[in-house]
């Protein structure tokens, strides 16, 4: 399927709106880096916030504090979440055995 042609306008709408999600997805991780925010409280915002449900779950991990990509797969392995999922789109299970590997 062909994408859309879009405007000169549109296109510069895109990007303006492209770059505002990811600057307030890089907040929010900053967030998480600062120990602001823990993963408990994010799993809870995902079910209202949108930028919070798009956000990818490796991400989150490695950025909390002593968390290196090595320990983050390793803990995504144990809670049997795949590298490329969402926040948005863990099950019940996956978010329980999540915060019980982070607990431990």
């Amino acid at each position: 399927m062909a994408l859309p042609t879009m405007t000169a306008e549109q296109r510069t709408e895109a990007l303006a709106k492209a770059a505002a999600v990811r600057k307030a997805r890089s907040e929010l991780i900053g967030k998480v880096k600062a120990g602001k925010v823990s993963v408990a409280d994010l799993l809870k915002k995902a079910e209202s916030d949108d930028l919070v449900k798009k956000t990818k779950v490796a991400a989150v991990i490695k950025a909390l504090p002593g968390v290196g990509p090595v320990k983050a797969a390793k803990l995504m392995d144990q809670a049997e979440i795949p590298e490329d999922r969402r926040i948005g789109g863990l099950g019940a299970r996956q978010r329980a055995a999540l915060l019980e590997a982070l607990e431990a």
